[in-house]
Parts: C-alpha cells; structure tokens; sequence
C-alpha cells in the first residue's frame, strides 16, 4: 500500500492490536498441533453434537491414522483426498496425512463423481477419506471404481456421535448412513487407524513441502490445484491469532462453514489450534444445529458467509437465542450486503467484520478490526507481514497511479506456491515488482478491481473475474456450459451470475438450439441441474435465438451482460 514511498503513513494507525512488519518463523503443520497437543493434552479441540474431544485424544487418533497411512504404502508426497463434511475424523485424518508426509487434497462434499473423479485424477490422490452417508459414500464409491484410486477409506459417522445419538444411527440408521460394502480398495478408519505402532518420522521442509492442494478457478474458470505449504497455512492462521484482540481469552469458534473450503480451514481448524481453542463442530449449515451449538457451547466468534447471516434472520428461533458470549462474527466469501450486516447487528447485538481473501493466498490477507466500527463496505486492513498494491489496469507491469483503482496484488508469508502442474496458469497468476524499499517481490494478482483508502483501508469496487459468488461457494462458468453443451438440443450456452436477494449471486443459462431442435426451457433447467453440484445450479435457462460474440467468434460475455441488464 502508498508503494514507492519511503513510509506507509497508514502504519502508524494500524487497525489490528499487534506490530504490522510481524515475523513468522518456519513452521509445519504437525509441529503447530503437536505443540498444542503437548501444552494443552486435556483441553476441549472439538464439541460435535454433544461429544467432547480433547487435544491430546485427536492427536493419538491422527498419529495412530498416520502410522496406518504409512504401513499401507502411503509415502511422503503422495496425495491423500478428503471427501468429508464437518465431523471429528477430518481433523484426524488432515492432521493424520500430514504426519505420514502427505499432500492433502480437500475435495468438496458437494461435488458430482464426474466432479471428484476429475480432481483425483488431476490431483493423482491414492487414497481417498469419506464417511458413511449417502451424500458421499456412493459417490467416492463409483470413483474407486471409475477412477486410479487406490483405496478409500471410510469412516462411521455413528462412531463420532455421542454415545446415545451413535446407538441410534447402528441400531435404525435413520436415514443417515449407508452400508459399507466389501469391496476391493475399501477399508474402514477403524482398521487403518488401530495400528499401536508409532508413525516414522519425516522430515518436512515447512517453506516448500506442499501441505494442500486446495482446488480453485484462480483468475480463470478452470479449477486448479493452488499448492500451499506449510509455511503459507500456519502463517496464516498465527496471523489470524495475532490480529484477534481477544486471543488471551475463552476461545470457541462456531464451526458452520465446511472445513474442505479454505476459508474454515484456516479461520476455524488451523487458527483455532494455533491458539488452543475449541470448534463447537457442526455437519453443516442447519440452522437448528447451529443455535443448538451457541446454546449449548458459548461461542465466542462466528465465521461465516454472507448467506449464513442472512439465513439465520429469517428464522424466528434466532431472536429467540442468547448470541451474548460472541465476541465477534466475520463474513468472508463474497460481498457482505449492508443490510444483512446492520440488521443483523442489531438483532443480535454482535459485531459483524468483513474481510477479504483467497485460496491462493491460504485464506485470508485483510480484514476490518474484530473490534467495531471498521470500515463498513472496505475489507479493513492487510494482516501482519503482508502488502497490497494495485497495478495499473492497462499496464500490469507497473503499479496504479496514486489514487487510481487498479488489480489488487498481494504480497506475504500466506501466498502459495503456485498452481498445482501448470506453470502456464502461474506466469499469468503473478507479477514481479519493487516493495515500498525496493525489494522486488512476487505479487499475486487477484483480479480485483480496488481502491486504496488514504488511511489504508482497501474498498473492492469490481471483479475481472467470470467467476459467480454463490453464498460464498465459486462458480465456474465454463463448467456448467461445458454439462449444457452436451444436451442433444443444445448449440451454444453460457452461463452468467445474476443478483439474488439470498444467495447474492445465482447462475443462470443462456442457451441456443441446434437447427430443428426444440426444448422447452424447464425442461432444460431441470435436466441440467440434475448434472451439476448443488451450488452450481442455474436459477433458469433462457433459449435465446443467438449469443453475442466477439470478432473472433468467441462469446462475448461482457455482451452478453450487457443485453441481460436491458432486458430486466
């Protein structure tokens, strides 16, 4: 920020309690659990349901699953996949696969099998982790069979529940589970995860081990395997314990946001072990569950996306609950409508930040104070240790004109590596220029639009990006064309996100025929949602007579938009 000045005059009134220029030394993943397991081995790490975990009892199971990975043939490097919702076994099986010396790939429970067998095999994961329910275990089934994956290897959500909530799933099911098959690959986490013997040791270089494949669109709309290291991940999360003015304190994250996404990864898991507090775990966002968790734990913060927040405001048991113990609560993932934000503060009478993030930069590298007011439509203040700058729209070799918008770039110990097998993507995804001492540093180019504040403050003011923020979930254009296209009527389609009053943005689908074709446009919507991930899903398919396209022939989609606006 103010590059090219001697001084950055914003400094001088930080937003966050704690030194800007902050040093984070090398540091691995199993060392920062290790060490916590280690101070605090009785200390509640996650509440899920009713059931108590404590540090030290994880930390056995993940060296315990670590030492299965290893005497199963698991090898330092090698991908390990985690196809899982919110339950107990991810924090033992990330934390386990990282103690083998294994990459971990987070795959979304939310995806299609031709969605997961895509990454697995893109990712080349061996094994892969889910759990018995039949949002999930037939899916990671057909990939075992469809795909080169090894093993898969499955947990019982019974055997995380408490004692009588568990007797209930193995005795009627309820509907909640699935029966594991024996099969070929197939191993349950029981048997993995039994093995007395202690894992062998492996040496991690912390700056340049990869400890995730988190999959992304980047700056385009194919996903792609962004490599965070060690190093990137526990910096970020011992930022996030630096900027909290309440780190000394009673510390119980609201763990609603799904651990597989990188936000909750570092904001809730990695954070929260950083600074030995507890995850009062949820499956997923059921608003039940959620009030239930604050009722029964006490949380003090709550990360969550914007539709999160506006969700629990149209129910009535919210105003019903006592929300007193939270310190704060912080939006991520997309735009926070200010609305949203002012009436649920005065609902609830809680503080709500906004920050800003991104996969490639391990999940977060700005945020308004956890103490109020901030800057209500900026996303506050870069954390410690990192830069922000903007290039200059027309020539990104060169930094804006002071006072101009320009591309958000950002710089500091969170930025990945790159992206996973594409040095292509990488030589467009970052740019090499002088800091505020002229220190040439490796930028990452968000593809946002922004505004610096004379004060520091940075206002996101558009996007580049074709991407669609769906309640904090990316959409991908390309993919979803990519499902219509094969629709014997259909010619040509693109995909393009509109506003939506819940979601903030929905997709929807414009589509041409093929000569003599005909469809009818519920019909298409129907048949296409059934193909695509839940959050990929098109609020309506429009059956245009032709799509604008550029002087190339390709389609124009900024076009496109265009005549959408003028026909709403």
């Amino acid at each position: 920020m103010s590059v090219g000045r001697a001084a950055n005059p914003w400094q001088n009134v930080y937003a966050h309690p704690c030194p800007w220029d902050g040093h984070y030394p090398p540091l691995s993943l199993p060392d920062l659990f290790g060490r916590a397991a280690e101070a605090w081995p009785d200390r509640l790490l996650v509440e899920f349901l009713g059931r108590s975990y404590s540090y030290g009892a994880l930390h056995a199971e993940a060296r315990r699953f670590a030492a299965g990975l290893q005497a199963m043939g698991i090898r330092p490097g090698d991908r390990v996949g985690l196809f899982l919702p919110n339950v107990p076994a991810y924090v033992a099986a990330y934390y386990g696969a990282l103690i083998a010396g294994a990459t971990v790939v987070n795959f979304s429970p939310l995806y299609t099998a031709a969605e997961l067998e895509a990454q697995v095999a893109d990712s080349g994961a061996r094994l892969l982790v889910t759990v018995d329910v039949p949002a999930l275990l037939p899916t990671a089934l057909r990939v075992l069979r469809e795909s080169a994956l090894e093993t898969l290897v499955v947990s019982r959500l019974a055997d995380q529940l408490p004692l009588a909530k568990g007797l209930l799933v193995r005795l009627f099911g309820l509907g909640q589970v699935s029966r594991i098959p024996r099969a070929a690959g197939v191993v349950l986490w029981r048997d993995v995860a039994a093995r007395s013997a202690e894992p062998a040791p492996v040496a991690v270089d912390p700056e340049h081990t990869i400890a995730l494949l988190q999959y992304t669109g980047g700056t385009t709309g194919t996903p792609k395997g962004a490599m965070l290291t060690h190093q990137n991940l526990t910096a970020n999360a011992r930022q996030i314990v630096d900027i909290d003015p309440h780190r000394s304190e009673r510390d119980v994250i609201l763990g609603a946001l799904p651990l597989f996404h990188v936000f909750a990864n570092t904001c809730v898991l990695n954070r929260t072990v950083a600074d030995g507090g507890c995850v009062a775990m949820v499956p997923r966002f059921d608003i039940g569950q959620v009030l239930g968790a604050v009722r029964r734990t006490r949380p003090t913060s709550f990360p969550g996306v914007p539709t999160m927040f506006q969700a629990l405001l149209a129910d009535d048991r919210l105003e019903g609950t006592d929300m007193a113990s939270l310190n704060v609560c912080i939006s991520g993932g997309a735009p926070l409508p200010a609305p949203v934000r002012e009436r649920f503060e005065s609902v609830t009478g809680v503080y709500v930040c906004e920050g800003y993030g991104l996969t490639e930069c391990s999940g977060v590298a700005s945020t308004n104070p956890f103490i109020g007011p901030g800057r209500p439509g900026t996303i506050g203040h870069p954390f410690p240790a990192t830069r922000l700058a903007l290039l200059d729209q027309d020539d990104p070799t060169r930094f804006a004109a002071p006072g101009s918008a320009g591309e958000l770039i950002i710089a500091g110990p969170q930025i990945m590596q790159g992206y996973w097998q594409r040095p292509d993507a990488d030589a467009t995804a970052f740019v090499s220029l002088p800091d505020e001492q002229g220190q040439v540093r490796r930028w990452l180019r968000t593809g946002d639009i922004a505004v610096l504040e004379v004060d520091g403050y940075v206002r996101i003011v558009d996007r580049s990006k074709d991407m669609i923020a769906v309640g904090g979930f990316k959409v991908f254009p390309s993919q979803v064309e990519h499902v219509l296209v094969d629709h014997p009527a259909v010619a040509e389609a693109a995909v393009l996100g509109v506003p939506d009053a819940y979601h903030g943005e929905m997709p929807r689908a414009f589509v041409t025929l093929k000569p003599g074709a005909s469809a009818d446009a519920a019909a298409l919507r129907e048949w296409l949602n059934a193909r695509v991930g839940k959050h990929e899903r098109v609020d309506a398919v429009v059956i245009r007579p032709g799509l604008p396209k550029t002087a190339i022939g390709k389609l124009d989609r900024k076009a496109l938009k265009a005549e959408v606006l003028v026909e709403s």
